[in-house]
């Protein structure tokens, strides 16, 4: 998908490829051997389906930079000896190569899988004038309140995070000019959950697209 002359792709699960002049990762998992080389991958927390340690050595070069937490620092010493990484937390405002981003809590509110004390994140990134909201594996947070956004990448299946149903609220609630499903199709959710979201949004007025996998 192109989006204000950035590149968007969904790579399966919550993974997304975003390419405008650098190539940009977010929690790529179960990829191709053949994919392209990053110049900033983002992990929002150490499960494995976010921090895939196989796909992470599919996309790394010498000058990748991967940002994440402190907990998914002392797993990329699997990745390799030299690995270049910005440790940073929920709160921050950082700059990579020139792409800035801040960081955002993401966890449940409900559930144990995602503890509001670990830490864990989503991010926003900055790509010239467009945001780009990655939400990681969350539920509807307060802090939703305050993310202002033009695309919204949201979990739709349930079990883990925010369910289709739920992340109609969490778009209501961000208000941004796309929201688009993440985080089902493999390990949990279905392409259903992802059309009932998409479906509830433009009920809602909320401009709403599934990506086809890349």
């Amino acid at each position: 998908m192109d989006y204000n002359g950035i590149t968007i792709e969904w790579l399966g699960h919550a993974g997304f490829k975003i390419v405008k002049e650098k190539i940009v990762y977010i929690d790529p998992f179960q990829i191709p051997e053949t994919s392209e080389k990053a110049d900033i991958i983002f992990i929002t927390h150490a499960h494995y389906d976010h921090c895939s340690i196989e796909d992470i050595k599919k996309i790394i070069k010498s000058s990748t930079i991967i940002v994440c937490g402190s907990d998914v620092q002392s797993k990329l010493g699997k990745v390799g000896p030299t690995i270049k990484s910005l440790i940073t937390e929920p709160e921050k405002n950082e700059t990579v190569y020139e792409i800035n981003f801040s960081v955002v809590p993401a966890y449940n509110m409900d559930k144990q899988f995602h503890p509001k004390d670990n830490c864990w994140m989503g991010y926003i990134i900055k790509i010239n004038c467009t945001k780009i909201y990655h939400s990681g594996d969350t539920d509807i947070i307060p802090e939703m309140k305050s993310i202002q956004t033009d695309i919204a990448l949201l979990p739709v299946g349930g079990t883990y995070t925010m369910n289709a149903i739920q992340a109609v609220t969490a778009a209501t609630i961000i208000n941004p000019k796309l929201a688009i499903p993440m985080h089902y199709g493999s390990i949990v959710g279905t392409k259903e959950d992802a059309e009932k979201f998409v479906q509830e949004c433009k009920e809602k007025g909320l401009n709403a697209k599934i990506l086809v996998r890349s």
